[in-house]
């Protein structure tokens, strides 16, 4: 009973559509740890400059001050809304989806080309074979009479 399951799980994990599927998850992971830091570390910083010098990071919304006690120590923190962070990984959303969009095109551009050269009718036959089909029929005609 155990060596069916596993030979059943065995088989479902190395089927192409699994194996493809597990590829593109970790390709897909380290491109958008790439891309976040891309926006993070290049991107923002230019547009926050062009802003007027904000960092998106530092963007938040304070919902409730920290308390703190007599004695300087932190009872409460602070309740924050970071919109700043939600902005960056917009950011990071919108380059990750259209670099995603980019590839899907090009992918089906590429296997549209293969269609077409698949089911392309091949080209006539030149004159010299067409002639040289009517002899070796004629030829067979003759043997069989």
């Amino acid at each position: 009973m155990k060596m069916k399951f596993v030979n059943d799980f065995k088989q479902f994990a190395m089927r192409g559509n699994v194996v493809d599927m597990a590829v593109g998850i970790i390709i897909g992971g380290a491109f958008g740890k790439i891309v976040s830091s891309a926006v993070s570390d290049v991107i923002m910083p230019v547009v926050g400059l062009l802003i007027g010098g904000i960092n998106f990071t530092d963007l938040k919304l304070t919902l409730h001050a920290a308390e703190v006690n007599a004695a300087g120590e932190v009872v409460t923190p602070a309740v924050e809304l970071n919109y700043g962070n939600f902005i960056q990984a917009s950011v990071d959303f919108l380059i990750i989806a259209f670099a995603i969009f980019c590839m899907i095109k090009l992918m089906a551009k590429f296997t549209s080309r293969q269609k077409e050269e698949k089911t392309a009718t091949p080209p006539a036959p030149s004159e010299e074979v067409q002639v040289l089909t009517q002899i070796r029929d004629l030829l067979q005609k003759q043997k069989t009479e």
